[in-house]
């Protein structure tokens, strides 16, 4: 009787599905219209009928049908990223090789080539991304090969990411934070370098409202609040400006657009103010229509009656007109004094610089066509090639030197011949050598910058004029690893130590070979690896370098057996542990609290774990586990600094986790508290944490300067509730401006 109930039911469901498939479909071809060719349509269609067949018995964790999915990710391929009909039919085949029974063969039949190349990109990228090992960083290799070989693989990758976040309401807590994190570290750079600011600020909203939910909803509330008077603020300062460009002739628009989630919250970590003290927060944009020969100098006109109308801060001005950055990004960016005295910032550009900065790449090849210029991507990508090349490096490493030498902002540089270089943020003068020549590199001893000799480690600046000052006694030392960011002069700095260890392991080589001699044993890889270990030493290259540097002198090698030519080493002697005499109230506590205080997954079990140094969480705070090799389970909190790096390298290790109620123990954290240097005032937050709080006090430390007083307090609390309660008591004292937490030592 049931059944008969149900499937009616589910007929039903299934007829509105076809329908919101179909409509999903239409809207997809209104928005492709304008690129239509002939011929294109039907080659849609197929690719449509080909997606929907594959994933017909599909779900996605939502309950809805697979296919929307790749519809969707089409749709955001157009009308966000401004890619066209290839570029769509990939979209709509993206999942089809990795997860349905369509072969590369089938889609080359049906669709030729080039667009088997890109599905089949994406395809690796699939299996890369989620694969639950550390390889990510090994794949992400192929990543960037796929990238430079056709970019659109990564596009449509961005517009799969972007819809995943969009959806990931659905799925388990330790999987959105894993994704999240991938995506902050990896996606949402690559969508700023290919220019898709709009992306990539959705991206990292998304990931925040994952990451770090209660500061999420606490800014979003804040905008909500705030929204009116911004608007009636906007509008007042934009009415003089717009009589003025009216005047003067110009076809522009210009409007108010609230800053994202994220760049405010960073706002307030860096420059450690109230939401209240963020005075950008939101952009005037002010886009000029103008004829290509005439742009700079309409945009300078712009800013020219911008700057009559309200002051502008000198330290504030942005020249992306001159000098674009590397993903195609130009603009002019001031900031000016409007009413009510507050900081606002206005970008100028074109029509066309306006597609750049929302389509990126896409726009970017757009309005290339003609022109004789090499792309800034172009050489971008050359770069990446450069530094693939490079197969020693250890993955992880590379992903983290991808980061820093090609997911950062630039800088311009000048060769003394007035050549430019582009560098990322944070470049030596030492990253400048091997960018010119890796023989120039290994050379350098110094540097003139702006013509004054600076060391080799001397951070540049954009604009800086650089003359590299070589001598043929310089050869790279481990030290420079330490200040160099450029991928490029890393890995050329490591081939030249490792070639040099290898020159004086040969006389660790020679030593070590008289001594196995002596024993009758063979200088086998075997033996070395055996020793190798014995030393805990990574490598027999390790091994033998550290025999020739004389910090093993072997004298152990005498407690080894020989069976054959093979050695063994001795078998460690096993010391009992001592029992501590007295345990002390730490001691205890760090006991109960490992018995008792956390519970993990689905079940209660209670499971040993330690508490990250790194970020000092406590009870109540978002926490996850993570499981570290020879340490076990350790907590971090999901605002942790390192917390991005680990759960998107290493997501499988990455367990879900929460707090079991437990008001018998306490967790050391730490206050900063700052304000007016009152007479009293120490005596009143004493007063307020112990007396009042019953908070034990662990140490205070206490400084005024100038009439303001700083105190770092450490103290013991029970939870998150009861420091929230505390830091709420303290900013009630007359006379306190802020507390924040911070990380004990």
């Amino acid at each position: 009787m049931q059944t008969q109930e149900i499937l009616p039911l589910y007929a039903a469901s299934e007829e509105e599905e076809k329908k919101e498939i179909l409509r999903q479909y239409r809207g997809l071809l209104r928005v492709l219209k304008t690129k239509m060719k002939p011929g294109d349509k039907i080659l849609l269609r197929t690719a449509f009928e080909m997606a929907v067949e594959a994933h017909k018995t599909m779900r996605r964790k939502s309950g809805e049908p697979y296919i929307l999915h790749p519809l969707a990710v089409a749709k955001i391929c157009v009308e966000e990223i401004g890619l066209g009909i290839r570029s769509t039919i990939c979209a709509l085949l993206h999942d089809t090789v990795e997860d349905t029974d369509i072969s590369l063969d089938d889609i080359s039949r049906e669709f030729g080539p080039e667009i088997t190349r890109i599905v089949d990109g994406l395809t690796k990228i699939s299996s890369v991304m989620d694969a639950n090992t550390s390889q990510q960083a090994e794949n992400f290799k192929k990543i960037l090969l796929t990238l430079t070989d056709d970019p659109r693989v990564i596009l449509i990758k961005l517009a799969d990411r972007l819809h995943n976040m969009r959806t990931m309401d659905s799925m388990k807590r330790e999987k959105q934070l894993k994704i999240s994190s991938e995506t902050v570290y990896v996606y949402a750079p690559l969508a700023h370098r290919m220019g898709l600011y709009s992306i990539k600020t959705e991206m990292e909203d998304l990931a925040m409202k994952y990451m770090e939910p209660d500061t999420y909803r606490y800014i979003a509330q804040k905008l909500q609040d705030t929204r009116r008077e911004r608007n009636r603020y906007i509008n007042d300062f934009i009415r003089p400006l717009k009589g003025k460009l009216e005047k003067t002739g110009f076809s522009f628009e210009i409007y108010g657009r609230p800053k994202s989630i994220h760049s405010i919250w960073n706002k307030i970590k860096k420059k450690g103010v109230s939401f209240e003290e963020v005075y950008d927060l939101f952009a005037i944009r002010i886009i000029v229509d103008a004829a290509p020969e005439k742009e700079k100098e309409e945009c300078w006109k712009v800013y020219s009656i911008i700057t009559d109308a309200y002051n502008p801060s000198p330290e504030r001005l942005r020249d992306w007109l001159s000098n674009p950055k590397s993903n195609g990004y130009e603009a002019l960016h001031t900031t000016v004094m409007g009413p009510q005295g507050k900081w606002v910032e206005v970008q100028i550009r074109t029509k066309r610089m306006n597609e750049i900065a929302e389509k990126g790449l896409a726009a970017h090849w757009k309005y290339k066509e003609g022109t004789n210029d090499e792309s800034r991507f172009e050489k971008w990508f050359h770069q990446i090639r450069e530094a693939l090349g490079n197969q020693d490096s250890n993955s992880l490493d590379f992903l983290q030197d991808f980061k820093t030498s090609f997911l950062t902002e630039e800088i311009y540089v000048y060769t003394p011949k007035g050549d430019v270089k582009m560098l990322p943020v944070g470049a030596t003068a030492l990253d400048f050598a091997f960018s010119v020549h890796t023989a120039v590199g290994s050379k350098c001893i110094g540097a003139k910058v702006n013509h004054k000799l600076v060391p080799i480690s001397h951070k540049l600046r954009s604009g800086d004029q650089i003359e590299i000052i070589t001598s043929a006694k310089q050869k790279p030392n481990t030290e420079w690893l330490n200040f160099v960011v450029t991928s490029k002069a890393k890995a050329k700095i490591k081939d030249t130590l490792k070639e040099e260890k290898r020159t004086i392991a040969e006389d660790g080589r020679y030593i070590l070979q008289r001594k196995m001699e002596a024993m009758h044993a063979s200088m086998s890889q075997a033996n070395l690896e055996e020793l190798a270990t014995f030393y805990k030493l990574n490598s027999s290259l390790d091994l033998l370098y550290e025999i020739a540097i004389k910090k093993i002198d072997l004298k152990e090698l005498k407690e080894f057996t020989v069976h054959g030519d093979k050695i063994m080493a001795p078998k460690p002697v096993k010391i009992p542990e001592e029992k501590p005499l007295v345990e002390t109230p730490h001691r205890t506590a760090a006991a109960k609290k490992d018995a008792e205080l956390i519970i993990f997954g689905e079940s209660s079990d209670k499971i040993m774990y330690t508490l990250a140094n790194c970020c000092k969480p406590i009870p109540g705070d978002d926490v996850f586990g993570f499981i570290s090799a020879g340490e076990g389970l350790k907590i971090h909190r999901t605002t942790c600094p390192n917390a991005t790096r680990l759960m998107a390298n290493y997501g499988h290790r990455v367990v879900k986790t929460k707090w079991a109620k437990n008001k018998e123990i306490s967790f050391l954290t730490g206050l900063k508290i700052v304000g007016l240097d009152d007479v009293g005032v120490i005596h009143k937050i004493t007063n307020l944490i112990s007396g009042e709080m019953k908070v034990n006090i662990s140490a205070m430390t206490i400084e005024a300067k100038d009439g303001i007083f700083r105190g770092n307090v450490k103290m013991f609390v029970h939870d998150k509730e009861e420091l929230d309660d505390l830091v709420d008591q303290l900013l009630r004292l007359p006379g306190i401006e802020r507390v924040d937490r911070y990380d004990t030592e």
